[in-house]
């Protein structure tokens, strides 16, 4: 072979090199734009392969009956994961939310229960008092510029302190509620029973609260401007949104999410507990990153969240029907964590 006919292989094979590595940046380029579009394509599909998955493994998982017991069974943590998300949207966490949540709770049961307040006023000082943890959550943050982080650490202490106070560290019972406050346990209630499946007034409130939330972020003022503050707080200032104020609202907002639910819990547990859910701070924080929203702001959805709140379900009681020990499961669940933080990472760097 001559050198020029060399050469000409040569730069023959660099040039299908250089197209191969061209075809190959812009696959991975498509895969992140759709991502980025399309936040929850991926926790969706993650959803969607993992019934498949426990089905074939545990073939009764997909009866009607356990399909909407996992929904049961997160419903308060996806209503929560709602609140939790609107606050990672603006690049904060709150680990408050279910401090907030069981105080709320208390309010409307101590009311209702035990002082015969009529049930409207007792469920509407419940969401007022959670709305008002959360203003001030949000007041020490875009006011005070103290760190989100810290912030809700101190005051998952206060609320907790004051959630042991106002209770007595005393529980309220099913029968003391059913007697004098039946209605507060209506979110409980089955509302529909197709096909041998129990759908709660609960879920169907998770699906319209994520509803109302997914149209406020995407179109409205308010959602844009959620997502403008998280996405660079700076440059939303210089564009005229009042970052503080919509900081403080994006808390208060969380905290009035909290309050409603609180009602919801109260009809999933049937009874009224100081030691009720003290993990589901954590619960909504795992919910929030595997349904791709990220923790350093602007980028996610509540549908995500809920989606997220689904997966982590549809992990624990899948790995449960096959058997499967409660370390297991948690370390299942650990690992879905992480490869949500990686993709959030693996997204970033694409757009630095």
């Amino acid at each position: 072979m001559s050198q020029s006919e060399f050469e000409k292989n040569l730069n023959s094979a660099d040039s299908a090199v250089a197209v191969f590595e061209r075809d190959d940046r812009t696959f991975l380029s498509n895969v992140r734009n759709a991502v980025r579009n399309y936040p929850t394509l991926v926790p969706a599909l993650v959803l969607i392969v993992s019934i498949l998955i426990f089905g074939i493994i545990a073939p009764r998982f997909l009866s009607p009956g356990v399909l909407s017991l996992v929904l049961q069974q997160v419903t308060v943590i996806g209503i929560v994961a709602i609140a939790q998300t609107l606050i990672i949207l603006t690049a904060g966490i709150d680990l408050s939310v279910g401090a907030i949540l069981v105080l709320s709770t208390f309010v409307m049961g101590r009311l209702s229960v035990s002082y015969g307040v009529p049930l409207p006023i007792a469920i509407a000082a419940g969401m007022a008092i959670g709305t008002l943890m959360g203003a001030f959550n949000g007041f020490l943050v875009a006011k005070i510029k103290l760190p989100p982080f810290i912030v809700t650490l101190g005051t998952l202490s206060v609320f907790t302190a004051l959630k042991l106070w106002y209770s007595g560290s005393e529980s309220i019972r099913n029968s003391d509620i059913e007697a004098n406050a039946p209605s507060l346990l209506w979110f409980g209630e089955a509302a529909a029973r197709p096909f041998g499946a129990t759908i709660t007034y609960g879920g169907i409130a998770l699906i319209l609260l994520a509803a109302v939330f997914w149209f406020i972020l995407q179109h409205t003022a308010w959602g844009r401007h959620v997502y403008a503050i998280g996405d660079d707080p700076e440059a939303a200032a210089l564009s005229g949104i009042k970052t503080d104020n919509t900081l403080i609202s994006v808390y208060a907002v969380a905290g009035l999410i909290c309050g409603f639910g609180a009602w919801v819990a109260i009809g999933r547990v049937g009874s009224i507990s100081p030691i009720s859910f003290e993990e589901i701070n954590l619960a909504t924080i795992t919910a929030v990153v595997i349904g791709g929203t990220s923790l350093f702001g602007g980028r996610g959805s509540i549908p995500g969240s809920v989606l997220g709140a689904l997966i982590v379900g549809v992990f624990t009681t899948g790995l449960s029907l096959a058997g499967v020990d409660d370390y297991w499961q948690m370390f299942a669940v650990g690992n879905l964590v992480l490869i949500a933080v990686a993709l959030d990472q693996w997204l970033r760097r694409a757009t630095q």
